[in-house]
């Protein structure tokens, strides 16, 4: 176990506000095989805050409960209970070194990054921030984001940008779109108020990094343009992100749409705040199988989020010494959708080999799309490769005004490098067949993979012939990314290989607005016609 940090004594309470930190990177600790305990965090986040000097407002900005995981709940209250705004549940003793206080409450709001996601039940926030802390009133802490309405257009990164990441698709200037709240947060509006304390708002950014398959690695400003930012550059980043290729950005901190990102962070946020990020690195431990904490950061800028990605890359992506030839993937009751269901395509298609097979066994699957439109229009194009749905693309207003419809299928296509064969419970050959993937009876390729008996991992089956199959078998395709090393050579990544005319570059209008029931990306449909 490996443990470095840049302030490793204990945190000294004193009636003024002690410096900042010089160093743009606070506290760095992890490795493969390093389990950070509870105690730690606390005191890693106790020494931060107290390094901060006392501030009238803070503002938590954690993921919402699918990142349930990343333990940005249990930070999040430790914050908390640092401020005395909640006592500790776990019944922390107020004189221990790990658990120093500041001596007074500010005003502590919470905006978890909802992104394009439902609101948080009180359920959910109680299991993911504690009892004590859900329970406030009076005001209530935890505020909704909006990404419809709640947002704000603080400035652009340069249409060629955009348009070289989109290999000419898009060719205007991607907005960098905050939530209203986290903008009146910044410096100029909240210093020099007569007060003996001018210290603006310390506003702090919480969330686990993770390979993405949209953004290379999740997290850092992500959480913020994309978290809490609105409408167009959510839907933008992810027809990003598709256009440009999965295969060349997932597992890459360093990519063309995170380069976006961090033009719009450097450009606007870090001028403009006191923004800082605690990261987390979370993975499984080889002998009990529970998820632990294996690394965390502090800091402001880019380093730390470098530093989570270098080791997140080492404890969340599965390397494979050599390409399946075929991979099942099973999907449990929350896939009952292709939606959902093609994350077993794009979290595995960096391991599996040229032409080989991926096997989905899909037994509640019972439509394409979330939402009515969307799946209509999936069964329109189908799941049949950039070029041609690009091309459908261009022929097509209702496409063009659906850019959500279009990163989802290009997601789910293999681009001929390999076959998908789904085996749903409730979709007909015709359908399956339709949209471009291969289809197979459910209950015959399930006794043929039996999922009570595969073990996550290679698995041999010898046929009444006495001959051997050897494939890769995945439980449950959320729990991580697959790849072989080969992948991250550039040169050996997919490319694109579409060309694209004058007449398919794809405008973005500020007045799309989003389709409901858009499966966690948003979706836009055409807005209506306004007689002049």
């Amino acid at each position: 176990t490996s443990s470095t940090s840049s302030h490793n004594s204990p945190p000294t309470m004193t009636s003024s506000n002690p410096p900042p930190p010089s160093s743009s990177l606070f506290c760095s600790i992890g490795s493969p095989t390093t389990a950070i305990s509870n105690d730690e965090v606390r005191y890693q986040v106790n020494t931060f805050l107290s390094s901060m000097g006392f501030r009238r407002e803070v503002l938590i900005l954690p993921p919402d409960f699918t990142r349930f995981h990343s333990q940005a709940g249990m930070i999040t209250r430790f914050i908390s209970e640092y401020y005395n705004y909640t006592t500790p549940e776990d019944g922390s003793n107020e004189d221990d070194a790990t658990d120093s206080r500041s001596s007074a409450t500010p005003n502590i709001q919470i905006i978890p990054a909802l992104g394009t996601h439902a609101p948080m039940t009180q359920h959910q926030i109680e299991l993911m921030f504690g009892k004590e802390l859900a329970s406030k009133a009076n005001p209530n802490p935890f505020i909704v984001h909006n990404w419809r309405e709640d947002v704000v257009t603080i400035g652009h990164a340069p249409a060629e940008m955009v348009s070289e990441a989109t290999y000419g698709m898009v060719n205007e200037p991607w907005p960098a779109q905050l939530n209203k709240l986290v903008w009146d947060k910044r410096i100029e509006n909240n210093t020099d108020d007569g007060s003996d304390n001018n210290l603006p708002p310390l506003v702090i950014s919480v969330g686990q990094v993770v390979p993405h398959e949209v953004m290379g690695m999740a997290n850092f400003n992500k959480n913020l343009f994309v978290g809490v930012g609105g409408l167009e550059a959510i839907n933008l980043s992810h027809f990003i992100g598709a256009v440009h290729g999965m295969e060349k950005l997932m597992g890459r901190g360093q990519n063309p749409l995170r380069s976006i990102l961090n033009y719009c962070s450097e450009k606007y946020l870090q001028s403009q705040f006191d923004l800082w990020y605690i990261l987390t690195v979370m993975g499984t431990n080889e002998t009990t199988g529970q998820v632990e904490m294996k690394g965390f950061y502090i800091g402001n800028d880019m380093q730390c989020y470098d530093l989570a990605c270098d080791l997140s890359l080492k404890v969340n992506f599965n390397l494979l010494e050599k390409s399946p030839k075929k991979i099942v993937v099973y999907l449990n009751d929350e896939y009952h959708s292709t939606w959902l269901g093609n994350k077993s395509i794009y979290r595995t298609r960096m391991a599996i080999a040229d032409g080989g097979e991926l096997v989905v066994l899909a037994p509640w699957v019972e439509t394409f799309g979330e939402d009515g439109h969307i799946d209509e229009l999936i069964r329109k194009v189908g799941y049949v490769g950039t070029p041609t749905i690009m091309e459908a693309m261009e022929e097509d207003e209702d496409l063009k005004n659906n850019l959500s419809a279009i990163a989802h299928l290009i997601h789910g296509s293999s681009e001929g490098r390999f076959s998908i064969t789904y085996c749903p419970g409730h979709l007909t050959k015709e359908e399956i067949e339709s949209v471009g993937f291969n289809y197979a009876d459910l209950s015959e390729t399930k006794q043929l993979y039996d999922s009570s008996t595969l073990k996550d991992g290679w698995n041999t089956l010898t046929d009444e012939h006495g001959v051997e199959e050897e494939f890769f078998y995945i439980s449950n395709p959320a729990l991580g990314l697959w790849a072989v090393p080969s992948r991250f050579d550039d040169s050996n990544a997919s490319q694109q290989s579409f060309s694209v005319s004058s007449n398919a570059a794809t405008h973005v209008s500020s007045d799309q607005i989003p389709s409901d029931m858009s499966g966690g990306v948003g979706g836009w449909k055409k807005p209506p016609k306004v007689d002049m």
